[in-house]
């Protein structure tokens, strides 16, 4: 398998961010890792391992990515919407830098697959609902989508709205509404086992599964047995399980 680890400095940060990149061809996957994790955590807990066919054959190419969210959502010293505000960072250094590099690796697609594990499934979703353009397949596992239940504290402003779609897509209609509709598919996934109710995954996942049937939006729903913890081994069989499906 080729592996290959990339360094891009982003302005917005200050800071460079790494990216490690597995295989040779494919459709380009951009894998978030767990809540202030690093890009070769994916590696590190299998999840690399999980997906080796797909990427030995060719389907994909796996982008795994550093988050920023000790700096962010993770940093609950700060009211949500200043979080909100330091994540704008972040989302400069995907679109600006990151999603750029991967178009050029992979031939100049536009269409780039993410995915992510409990907080970076927030991170998969939140990136296709807001740039369906770039992302328009979303395959988040054991997320909890709702900012506003992170210890949040402090008045709320733009940027928390728009970061958090039981407000933003809560409130979509007209041409933008009709323009998610065609362009994006999500699939949630979720188990009902240890830990997934403590963190609001399994809430939040089905929550946010009823809003997007409500608002029209290709979706699909996948909910594990009472034995599938918040885990990497559920990780590693559900991401195995859907990449396959799609790719």
């Amino acid at each position: 398998m080729n592996v290959s680890h990339h360094e891009l400095y982003s302005p917005a940060i200050g800071a460079a961010g790494s990216v490690v990149a597995y295989g040779h061809w494919g459709r380009p996957v951009l894998a978030f890792p767990a809540e202030r994790g690093r890009a070769w955590d994916w590696q590190d807990n299998g999840m690399v391992d999980a997906v080796h066919t797909l990427i030995d054959e060719g389907r994909i190419k796996l982008y795994c990515v550093d988050s920023f969210d000790a700096a962010s959502w993770s940093n609950d010293t700060l009211p949500l919407e200043q979080r909100a505000q330091q994540h704008g960072r972040y989302e400069s250094w995907i679109l600006d830098q990151v999603v750029p590099a991967i178009q050029q690796d992979s031939g100049g697609t536009s269409e780039i697959v993410t995915t992510g594990i409990s907080l970076g499934a927030f991170h998969a979703v939140n990136f296709a609902l807001k740039r369906a353009d770039l992302f328009p397949l979303a395959v988040g596992l054991s997320g909890n989508y709702d900012p506003s239940t992170w210890n949040a504290w402090g008045e709320r402003g733009s940027a928390a709205y728009f970061n958090n779609p039981f407000d933003s897509l809560a409130h979509a209609g007209g041409a933008h509404l009709d323009w998610l509709r065609e362009r994006l598919s999500v699939q949630l996934v979720c188990g009902q086992g240890q830990w997934e109710d403590t963190t609001g995954a399994l809430d939040s996942t089905r929550r946010l599964a009823a809003l997007l049937a409500d608002k029209g939006i290709r979706h699909e729903l996948d909910l594990w047995g009472h034995d599938t913890p918040h885990d990497w081994p559920s990780w590693r069989s559900q991401v195995a399980l859907h990449l396959a499906r799609f790719c």
